[in-house]
């Protein structure tokens, strides 16, 4: 089975050529695109499509090794098994994305995608190398337990992420009303993107929000967020982009005085620190919160 967005890269380029030019057009070029972020994003999609050559094997393998011990027999022709797949996956990938942002060791593959301080199209094609075979397959190996084919589990992370691809842009500010209310849209994930202290760690979604709304991770756009980490690289080497993290929590292992803080720094928020000498997002927002609850009360 060949991966469906193999076939989009010509739609990808063509979007992102046009998205370019548009802001060339009205002026606004410098602030939305720089010619070696692009092309450290370029890059690391195409890398990320070499290394999926390899690593989804690994992924296609785990998920019919699950499917021989299936639960049910669901009917694939079946418009409730594509219903019901859809939203399963959408609830996997929410979980999936929110662990990727509250466990270092998931943080290490996923910080890629956020380490351009920009926000466009070629943004969205900044992908890990290393994601699948560091276990990110392991948030949907309940599905085919259920009885989900693993053909149709791969084919709809394959639809997620085509889904997202428009999402990455400044163009669009906002979609009618309760198409924002469901669905994931360019306005929810720039807030994913913002590196400022109110916006971390929110909007989780895949192609819907309602999981955001549900389990307290929602948080509409105010002002245009600052865009990348926050701690942001200063390096465009590709090598640097798909490793640093990974080199960073080797770093920090090394230098752990227990196993327990060792662990920590694997497992742990990123941020994390055994001495309290960094700051988690969590950390960071109820120190905000703080300092604004104690600017609007004088008694403080």
């Amino acid at each position: 089975m060949k991966d469906i967005v193999i076939y989009a890269i010509p739609v990808f380029i063509l979007s992102l050529t046009m998205e370019v030019l548009y802001y060339r057009k009205i002026g606004g070029h410098h602030d939305h695109y720089g010619a070696k972020d692009t092309a450290g994003s370029l890059t690391m999609g195409i890398g990320n499509v070499i290394t999926g050559f390899f690593s989804k094997a690994i992924v296609l393998a785990a998920l019919v090794g699950a499917y021989q011990f299936r639960l049910f027999e669901p009917d694939r022709s079946s418009w409730i098994y594509w219903v019901s797949i859809f939203f399963a996956d959408d609830f996997s990938y929410y979980w999936f994305h929110r662990s990727s942002h509250k466990v270092r060791y998931f943080w290490a593959s996923h910080v890629v995608h956020h380490s351009s301080v920009f926000y466009n199209l070629g943004t969205a094609l900044r992908q890990t190398w290393t994601g699948n075979f560091t276990g990110s397959f392991l948030f949907y190996l309940w599905m085919p337990l259920v009885g989900f084919h693993p053909l149709d589990v791969v084919l709809m992370q394959s639809v997620s992420l085509l889904y997202q691809y428009w999402i990455h842009t400044e163009v669009i500010r906002r979609m009618p009303a309760w198409f924002e209310f469901i669905f994931n849209t360019p306005s929810h994930h720039r807030v994913h993107h913002g590196s400022d202290v109110k916006y971390l760690d929110k909007n989780h979604g895949g192609i819907l929000i309602i999981w955001d709304r549900m389990f307290g991770t929602f948080k509409s756009e105010e002002e245009r967020p600052n865009y990348g980490l926050t701690t942001n690289l200063e390096s465009y080497n590709p090598l640097v982009i798909a490793f640093h993290e990974w080199r960073e929590i080797a770093r920090d292992v090394a230098r752990a005085p227990t196993l327990k803080a060792a662990a920590g720094y694997i497992f742990g928020p990123p941020g994390w620190s055994h001495d309290g000498s960094r700051k988690t997002a969590r950390q960071l927002q109820d120190e905000a919160d703080h300092k604004a609850g104690s600017a609007s009360d004088p008694t403080v």
